[in-house]
């Protein structure tokens, strides 16, 4: 197997580790309520505040981080995320749940940032948008795996030893990243003013708050995706972890679609598919009455939501390498970071909307996001409908 090959299923590696990390907090929050006595919509805001803290330490860290050598950053980093995760697998309280989560938080937007950035040197031109869209996939990797085996391991042991999983694979990770991860990639060092022009451009600014619509969407019900199954369509727990991993199955399909769609007019493509999303959204509530329509339309949300990341990515980078090549490594982040303030959104839209109206409502207040969503991509796509940029 050639360098290129295992570098490519590294960086998806690294994406499948730290979307263990985010993404298995879904999946264990009873089983932290449960222990710890407070109430879901409380601890529903550990994702709220693990997705704020990403997306404001992402630029700033990966803003400083692009003074020093990638390859020594990225491992540093890692060390801290591999502290940070085990925090997590000792807490024994909501306090120290929320410290070792925001620990985590800090550096877990710029190791991926930096492997995209990494990525994009290693890969060739033709290439590119389907080994992002690998990356990824490598998050929708570990929701179908790595989030029901989390699932299944609180649900049979201890939430505790959900995260002790993802510490195990983060000594992997590093080990392999030792190993790996190109050494020297090509760097423009700039100081942070000028780092930060990049949103300036109107093409930046419409790109991150189309994402950050997305995403609040998604998370205004993936927040409680599980009681949306076991409360609301009355499946039980068996059912629970074959529903979690068909989600991953839909969530890998929409990355590697969104791969195809940057390949074929990209942002331009986009309007329709979120025109879907929110009409999907608007009917989750009536659907869960007949449990396997609703299944279907959380089948396609997944699908959709995850469509967008190769087209943004490669928009942004391209604008970057064109126009603010010292913001290479500040695009890179802005798909996590925007991403994250998005989550924090959507998360704290779906803990107020279960505490103020009911579980069954997310889809409708997450609809209300699914428009703001069509509106600003429509805007976006005009301006590329008559020359796309990549």
């Amino acid at each position: 197997m050639t360098k290129y090959r295992l570098q490519s299923l590294l960086f998806v590696f690294v994406a499948f580790m730290l979307g263990c990390n985010e993404y298995m907090i879904v999946g264990v929050l009873p089983d932290i309520a449960k222990e710890f006595h407070a109430s879901l919509s409380s601890l529903g805001y550990t994702v709220t505040l693990f997705a704020l803290i990403y997306a404001i330490s992402t630029p700033i860290v990966t803003t400083l981080a692009s003074r020093f050598n990638r390859y020594h950053v990225l491992l540093v980093l890692l060390l801290i995320f591999f502290i940070g995760n085990t925090w997590t697998a000792l807490a024994t309280g909501f306090w120290s749940l929320m410290g070792s989560r925001v620990l985590t938080a800090t550096v877990a937007g710029a190791i991926i940032s930096l492997v995209l950035v990494m990525a994009n040197y290693i890969a060739p031109r033709d290439k590119r948008a389907s080994l992002v869209s690998w990356v990824f996939a490598g998050f929708s990797i570990a929701s179908i795996i790595g989030v029901p085996i989390g699932t299944t391991i609180s649900t049979t042991f201890s939430w505790h030893d959900s995260f002790w999983m993802i510490t195990w694979l983060t000594i992997l990770t590093f080990v392999m990243l030792a190993w790996l991860a190109p050494r020297d990639t090509p760097q423009v060092r700039g100081s942070l003013r000028s780092q930060f022009s990049l949103f300036r451009d109107l093409r930046v600014l419409m790109g991150v708050a189309f994402i950050v619509l997305v995403c609040a969407a998604d998370y205004t019900f993936y927040t409680y995706v599980r009681p949306l199954f076991t409360n609301m369509m009355d499946f039980d727990n068996t059912w629970l972890n074959w529903l979690l991993f068909g989600m991953g199955i839909f969530f890998m399909f929409g990355n590697k679609f969104g791969g195809y769609l940057a390949d074929h007019r990209g942002i331009q493509s986009l309007p329709k598919i979120y025109v879907l999303m929110t009409l999907c959204l608007a009917g989750l509530a009536p659907s869960f009455q007949y449990r396997w329509l609703g299944v279907a339309l959380i089948a396609m949300l997944c699908v959709m939501v995850a469509c967008y990341g190769s087209s943004t990515q490669l928009m942004f980078l391209d604008i970057a390498e064109k126009d603010y090549p010292q913001s290479l490594d500040l695009a890179s982040s802005l798909n996590s970071i925007f991403a994250n303030i998005g989550i924090s959104l959507g998360s704290f839209t779906a803990a107020e909307t279960v505490h103020y109206l009911s579980l069954g409502s997310v889809g409708y207040v997450a609809a209300v996001y699914g428009l703001l969503t069509v509106l600003v991509i429509t805007g976006l796509s005009r301006r590329y409908r008559n020359a796309y940029p990549y």
